[in-house]
C-alpha cells in the first residue's frame, strides 16, 4: 500500500485474525500460533487480539501488527494471513490484503462459510500446510465502486469482494432507480434496492435475493434487483467489462444507502449515481486442496447427491 511503513521481520511470519468474541475461535487461534511457533514461524496479530489471547498462547512467538490508520493493519513481511471466523471476518481481513500480494486462508467458524478453505477442527493439518507451504493461491474477481453527485464529481469510492448493494434507507419508502449498462438505459425500477455482485458473492446476498450461483473462476458481473415492482426484473449476468450505472431518481425525499460487502457504507441522495466496474485489484485466497467448486457447493449447502453413478467409479479407482 502507498505510504505504508517498511516492516522487516526476521524469518517467516504469518498474520492471524481471530473472531475474538467466539471462544472456539480463540482456542483454535492459540493452537495455530503455538504450532507455528514450534516450527520457528512467528505469528502477528492486532494488539487488541494479542491482549485477549495472551494467557492462552504462552511462550509462542507472537508480535503485534501495526494499524494502517484506516481500520486495518499492515501485513507487509507476512507470507500469509490466516483468518479464524466466518465470512464476515474474512471480508474484514480482505481490507488488509487487497493492495498487497499476501493471500488469505480462511478457517470456518461460521455457518456456511464459502470463503473459508478449512474447518476449525483441522488446525493441526492447517499448521502442517503452512509450515510446508503446501497450498495454492487463486485470485478472485473484485468490483470497484464510485459514487458521483449531481455535478458528476466523485464523492465516495470503495471496492467489494462480494457485492455492492443499493438499499432504501426508510422501510416505508421504495427507491426509484434507473439502471444503465454500458452507456445504454436498461430499466427504471421502483424497488427495495439493487445489487451488483461478483462470482464470489453469488453465494452470499445475491443468492438470498434469488440470483444464480456463478462458479468463482468465471469472469462476470451479476446484477440482481431487490423486490422490484416491474415486469422485467430478473437477475442478469453481465460481461466482466461492463459498466453498471445506477441512478437514484431525484424525486420525493427518498434516500438510499450504499453498502460494500456489508462493511463500508454511505448515504445516496436523489440525483446521485453509483458506477460499478470490474475491480483493478484481485483478492488472493489460499487453497489447501484442489477439490472442484461442485464439491464445495454440495458440502456447504448439504445438497443431496446420493445415487450418483460416478461414486462407484471413484471407489474402484481408490482400491
Amino acid at each position: 500500500m502507498t505510504g505504508q511503513p517498511e516492516q522487516t521481520r526476521p524469518g517467516r511470519c504469518v498474520a492471524v485474525l481471530t473472531h475474538t468474541g467466539r471462544p472456539e475461535a480463540v482456542k483454535a487461534a492459540a493452537r495455530l500460533v503455538s504450532g507455528l511457533s514450534a516450527a520457528g514461524i512467528e505469528s502477528a496479530m492486532p494488539a487488541e487480539d494479542l491482549e485477549i489471547m495472551q494467557s492462552q498462547i504462552g511462550d509462542a512467538r507472537v508480535v503485534p501488527l501495526m494499524p494502517n490508520g484506516v481500520g486495518g493493519h499492515h501485513v507487509d513481511g507476512c507470507e500469509l494471513v490466516v483468518v479464524l471466523g466466518g465470512d464476515g471476518t474474512i471480508l474484514r481481513a480482505a481490507d488488509w490484503v487487497i493492495d498487497t500480494e499476501v493471500a488469505l486462508l480462511g478457517v470456518n467458524l461460521g455457518h456456511v462459510g464459502f470463503l473459508a478453505e478449512a474447518e476449525s477442527s483441522e488446525i493441526d493439518s492447517i499448521v502442517d500446510h503452512v509450515i510446508d507451504r503446501s497450498y495454492t493461491v487463486e485470485e478472485r474477481f473484485t468490483i470497484d465502486v464510485n459514487i458521483c453527485d449531481e455535478n458528476n464529481d466523485v464523492v465516495w469510492s470503495s471496492f467489494a469482494v462480494n457485492e455492492v448493494s443499493i438499499e432504501k434507507a426508510a422501510r416505508e419508502r421504495m427507491l426509484e432507480i434507473v439502471v444503465d449498462i454500458d452507456g445504454r438505459p436498461l430499466s427504471r425500477w421502483s424497488c427495495d434496492g439493487v445489487l451488483v455482485s461478483t462470482p464470489t458473492g453469488s453465494t452470499a446476498y445475491a443468492f438470498s435475493a434469488g440470483g444464480p450461483v456463478i462458479w468463482p473462476d468465471v469472469e462476470a458481473l451479476l446484477l440482481v434487483p431487490l423486490s422490484a415492482h416491474a415486469l422485467f426484473a430478473r437477475p442478469l449476468v453481465l460481461s466482466p467489462y461492463s459498466r453498471v450505472l445506477i441512478e437514484l431518481v431525484d424525486s420525493a425525499q427518498t434516500e438510499g444507502v450504499v453498502w460494500c460487502d456489508g462493511r463500508r457504507y454511505t448515504t445516496l441522495r436523489g440525483g446521485m449515481e453509483v458506477a460499478v466496474t470490474q475491480g483493478a485489484r484481485r483478492l488472493r485466497l489460499a487453497r489447501l486442496s484442489r477439490a472442484p467448486f461442485t464439491d464445495r457447493l454440495v458440502n456447504k449447502f448439504g445438497l443431496r447427491s446420493e445415487g450418483w453413478r460416478g461414486a462407484a467409479e471413484q471407489r474402484h479407482a481408490s482400491e
